[in-house]
């Protein structure tokens, strides 16, 4: 079963801030911040095959989960929910080291 992945519009943001945001922190390496966009956008191709291997986000809401995109010592956190059998929805993207985003 293949699953069609969406974006929020938050999502999306999300996407151009964290891009935006490496180069501003690491002394205008845009290579840097373009490997990063690449494992977010890796990461985020494997929700068309495996959504449930996810954890959840939330021990109730069974459809609503994280995956976790390592990059370096750290990484990226993507929040989507399990639409339906066909389309999962990435509602948030952040750095592991941001703020919560629940």
């Amino acid at each position: 079963m293949t699953y069609q992945v969406r974006f929020t519009r938050a999502a999306a943001a999300d996407l151009e801030r964290l891009y935006d945001f490496i180069p501003e922190r690491d002394d205008m390496d845009f290579r840097l911040a373009e490997r990063a966009l690449q494992s977010i956008r890796d990461g985020i191709a494997t929700l068309r095959s495996s959504p449930f291997t996810c954890r959840k986000a939330q021990r109730d809401v069974p459809f609503r989960r994280e995956l976790l995109i390592p990059i370096g010592r750290s990484g990226y956190v993507a929040l989507f929910e399990i639409e339906d059998s066909q389309i999962v929805t990435v509602l948030a993207v952040r750095h592991q080291l941001e703020d919560d985003y629940h």
